[in-house]
């Protein structure tokens, strides 16, 4: 059998993380976390971080300050388990408008009450973000070494977003308002990084805060990004009257291809537009982080299973060129598309496709595998 030098060590030497992600039934797979430790050293859980899975309404709804409560249990056991086998953790996401448990704009908690004002979402949005960073880093010191602070508030369609507004922050999505600009303000990501930027700085730790969101190399998505980070880091001084930097990096998320169709995918002019984005990125001083990659393939047939580890090939000889020995542009690489899921449908179908794995859903490494292996190999 062929022997495989771990990707994370490879990765290593040209600058940059190797990533994945896990979710919580994966804890007892172990074969997929025999894979994690052996190529990977980062990793981010897929929903358990989020703000939506950590809130507890109902003890919430009891506090006697009126702050939010959270329940740890599963992301514990998660963060637990990385600590554990010597494996950094991207956290994410502490504020994202989708699938936002709704209860928590209310008064009291109660989706049958009104609105609460922008000072009580202030107030319990700078709560939430504190205790959730000092959670972690109390519990499992230095394992979290980055956090998304917001996740694509960025919108997608023009009708998305105010015309005169150059961040282009989305007012809706799908058709439902975004609740965190409507009930805490205009300026709720500006705001969100600077509750993150505090806490860090008050527990004196090194937490990069990263903007991430998906779409991020194409021309217009990629600028209003620009623009927004611009926003955030021109919205608190320090006491000498300087701006903080309250973000620190871009994600890009990294689906690539065609959404739900073959159509698209594996077009090897999106290479470059990925370079010229991480290059934008990183122009200003930023971070660059590739958080959710994912090489979409919808296809299993011998000649597109090729194409795929050919296209994944080139994707790393370019990420390699970003890191050159006088500059690091690229902090981390994390495939979100680990295995082929054949048997999945839906959104996951749609977000990965089924084929877009380096391993297969037998957990046999692939040509993409291989591929990506020989391209940090040369």
């Amino acid at each position: 059998m062929k022997e495989y030098a771990s990707l994370y060590a490879l990765a290593e030497k040209f600058g940059f993380k190797m990533g994945a992600c896990f979710s919580p039934w994966q804890l007892k797979d172990e074969k997929y976390l025999s894979f994690m430790k052996q190529h990977f050293n980062s990793l981010t859980c897929t929903n358990e971080t989020k703000a939506y899975s950590l809130l507890d309404q109902k003890a919430s709804q009891e506090a006697a300050d009126g702050m939010p409560r959270m329940n740890y249990r599963l992301a514990d056991a998660m963060i637990g388990w990385a600590r554990d086998n010597g494996i950094g953790v991207r956290g994410h996401v502490l504020v994202w408008d989708a699938f936002m448990s709704e209860w928590y704009f209310h008064e009291g908690y109660d989706s049958q009450k009104p609105f609460a004002s922008r000072e009580v979402m202030q107030q319990r949005t700078r709560f939430y973000i504190d205790q959730v960073i000092c959670h972690f880093e109390e519990n499992f010191p230095g394992t979290i070494y980055c956090w998304d602070v917001v996740n694509e508030a960025i919108g997608d369609h023009p009708d998305e977003w105010d015309g005169s507004d150059a961040r282009h922050i989305r007012t809706i999505r799908g058709g439902v308002d975004n609740l965190f600009k409507t009930h805490m303000g205009n300026d709720y990501v500006e705001f969100s990084f600077l509750c993150a930027k505090d806490t860090v700085d008050k527990l004196g730790v090194d937490i990069k805060l990263i903007y991430n969101d998906y779409n991020m190399y194409y021309p217009w998505k990629r600028d209003a990004a620009i623009e927004l980070v611009k926003s955030i880091n021109h919205y608190a001084k320090d006491k000498q009257g300087a701006f903080r930097k309250l973000c620190d990096g871009i994600g890009m998320q990294g689906y690539i291809g065609g959404y739900g169709k073959q159509q698209g995918c594996m077009d090897e002019k999106d290479i470059p537009d990925i370079e010229k984005a991480i290059r934008m990125y990183a122009a200003p001083g930023l971070e660059v982080h590739i958080t959710e990659m994912a090489v979409r393939n919808y296809e299993n047939a011998p000649d597109v299973m090729a194409k795929h580890a050919d296209f994944y090939g080139k994707l790393f000889r370019m990420f390699r060129s970003v890191n050159t020995e006088n500059e690091k542009l690229l902090t981390c690489v994390a495939v979100w598309g680990v295995q082929d899921r054949p048997d999945i449908q839906g959104y996951g179908y749609r977000m990965n496709g089924p084929f877009c794995g380096l391993i297969d859903e037998n957990y046999h490494l692939k040509a993409s595998f291989d591929a990506v292996h020989q391209a940090m190999s040369e």
